[in-house]
This record gives structure tokens, sequence and C-alpha cells, in this order.
């Protein structure tokens, strides 16, 4: 990659919202996130294909964790502290509830819950799992959290038939 990349992420892209927006603030509906992202997403996969696009946002979601770990939450090693900050820090944002459903710290593995989703709460049953983002995201978060890669699975999403998205996160063991 060259050095004039025009979009390289860092936190401050995100801006000084209170300036730029007196009167709205960061507030806005649901309906133009997703419209921004389902565009995003046709316009990629027309472009890329449907295994690149899931990958580009597998991806993102991945560098958006590591940068929301970095700007949002507490460094801790204690588990239940980071949960707990976590689960009030994205429900604070609108971004979704969060429930751990089972962690086995030996194995590193873990079985969570996010319902009324940013992404995909409310959307249309297409028969198979769409928050790959959401993947990215988890497995960054818990890395960040661990120093230890996890590799994350939606199990069950809103467009499966659930009401919550699950995802199944596993520590990536190195190999010996």
């Amino acid at each position: 990659m060259t050095n004039d990349r025009k979009y390289k992420f860092s936190w401050e892209l995100l801006g000084d919202i209170a300036a730029g927006r007196p009167n709205l603030g960061n507030k806005t509906s649901l309906e133009v996130y997703r419209l921004l992202l389902f565009t995003f997403r046709d316009v990629l996969e027309t472009h890329v294909g449907t295994e690149m696009t899931d990958k580009i946002f597998h991806e993102a979601g991945y560098l958006s964790g590591k940068e929301f770990y970095a700007n949002k939450l507490t460094p801790t090693k204690d588990l239940g502290d980071f949960v707990r900050e976590l689960q009030q820090v994205l429900k604070d944002m609108g971004i979704g509830i969060l429930r751990l459903e089972q962690a086995d710290v030996e194995t590193g593995e873990f079985v969570l819950t996010i319902s009324e989703d940013l992404d995909c709460s409310g959307l249309p049953e297409l028969d198979h799992e769409i928050c790959v983002y959401d993947e990215g995201f988890i497995a960054a978060l818990l890395e960040s959290f661990s120093g230890i890669k996890f590799k994350v699975k939606e199990i069950d999403c809103w467009c499966t038939g659930d009401r919550t998205c699950r995802f199944s996160a596993k520590a990536v063991k190195a190999e010996a």
C-alpha cells in the first residue's frame, strides 16, 4: 500500500461533532445509517462480488473494533469489568444490547448476543446471516481485551428468523 492514501482511518476523522453540528448533534435516524450501509454494500458487491464484499466488511468491522476499544473502553484484564463497560457503552451509543451467554475463559470460547442490533434488527428475513461487520468488530474487541486472536462467527441473526444476533467466539490457538 502506498503512502498516498486519502482515507486512512484515524479517530480524528470522526470530527468535532459539537462544533460541526451545533443544532443537530450526533443523532440521526437509523434509516439514514442503514441507507449508507446497504447502498455501500450493494455497490461493493456489484464491483467485487459477495465474498470480497463480506471480507471487506469483516475487515472494516475489525478495524472499527480495534479503534472502538482504544477510544471508548478502559483497558482492563478483568472479563467482568470489560463486559460491563462494553454493555453500557454499546447501549449508550445505541449500537445494541450485549449479553454474554456463555464464557469459558480456559478454552477461550464465548457465546454472546446483540439484540436491537444497529445493522439488522427489523430487517426482512433473508435466509442468511448478514452481520459480517459485527464478526470483525467483536473479534477485535476480544483481541484488544485479551491479547489473543479470536475467530467470530454469527450463528443466529435477525435475518434468519431469530430475534437477536448470536455470535460464537473462539480463541485462535497458536500452532504447536
